[in-house]
């Protein structure tokens, strides 16, 4: 496949919630009920978030979190089907490795199901020690019309 005409973009600005979604439908199992909503959230709280785009067509996202020292996490990598095997998913991966909020921290984390493989091929080792999570569903929620204010939480802490 030739890739020439593929583009890569690391402004947040640019990605289309709409395209988002149904990219992450049909490649990814594992993200197929999110909405435009919860994407919007995602992506504004994430840095940096990259996409790749076949002329006006995204087939490609990744995005992380990140403290800028110590940790990152890299969240949601993803390729249409229809582009997977030319190396995109490779250079999307290390596209966000470089990325300043990403390139000098002490460790990023990723999370992958069924491909431990790809991954190893672009340097991330298995990692035993980090295995728990909680899962948030059943506590309660602050009304997302509500912000927290300093002033309430340290009353909640006294």
């Amino acid at each position: 496949m030739d890739n020439r005409h593929i583009r890569f973009s690391d402004r947040q600005e640019d990605v289309d919630l709409e395209q988002l979604q149904g990219l992450l439908k049909i490649g990814a199992f594992w993200a197929k009920e999110r909405t435009v909503a919860g994407l919007a959230i995602a992506i504004a709280n994430s840095k940096p978030v990259v996409t790749v785009w076949d002329g006006d067509r995204l087939i490609g996202h990744a995005r992380a979190t990140s403290d800028g020292v110590y940790r990152a996490t890299i969240w949601d990598v993803v390729v249409d089907p229809d582009y997977r095997g030319a190396g995109l998913g490779r250079k999307l991966v290390q596209t966000v490795l470089s990325h300043p909020h990403v390139c000098d921290v002490e460790r990023v984390y990723l999370m992958t199901t069924h491909q431990q493989q790809f991954y190893k091929h672009i340097g991330f080792e298995q990692n035993s020690s980090t295995t728990l999570v909680l899962f948030n569903q059943g506590i309660d929620r602050v009304d997302s019309d509500h912000q927290i204010t300093t002033s309430e939480l340290t009353q909640a802490i006294i």
